[in-house]
């Protein structure tokens, strides 16, 4: 005797009214949610292009008079590099929204700090050759960090609330 076991899976077996059944295909799994889809603050790009600033900051900082280097290039260095940290961290506390959005709110501040310490390094020791690059792409940034502040404040689904 043999063991024959029935076909678990037919797509042309017939119905009641006489139709084959057909499969519905299924939407492929994705999770519409991004607090849940991110894994690290790595892959926000506000971060990658706060993170490239900073270090570009810091270079340019490393050429100004000696004097410089513990006033006005501090500030600025620190300022710079507070934009990406402040974005880290509020991106651990993601799963609270409005910590999110805080941390988010001090980043866009350091981005208008570090603006405004680029206007005076610029016009005290560039006056021939302003920093209007640089000062073009942290404008830039603070333009995506508060569309991302908009975007997490309207869509971003969290489980808890703080």
């Amino acid at each position: 005797t043999r063991n024959v076991q029935p076909e678990t899976r037919n797509p042309k077996r017939v119905t009641r009214n006489s139709q084959p059944a057909t499969r519905i295909p299924q939407p492929e799994s994705r999770n519409p949610n991004p607090a849940t889809r991110m894994k690290s603050y790595k892959e926000l790009e506000v971060y990658n292009l706060a993170y490239e600033y900073a270090l570009e900051v810091h270079k340019m900082t490393m050429k100004l008079p000696r004097y410089e280097l513990y006033e006005q290039g501090s500030q600025i260095r620190r300022s710079s590099k507070s934009i990406k940290d402040n974005i880290a961290e509020g991106f651990g506390r993601r799963r609270y929204k409005d910590e999110f959005i805080r941390f988010l709110i001090f980043a866009h501040s350091s981005c208008d700090e570090t603006i405004s310490q680029l206007n005076m390094i610029s016009d005290i020791h560039f006056p021939n050759k302003p920093l209007l690059d640089i000062i073009t792409k942290y404008d830039k940034l603070g333009r995506k960090l508060n569309k991302f502040i908009q975007y997490v404040e309207t869509n971003w689904q969290t489980t808890r609330t703080k």
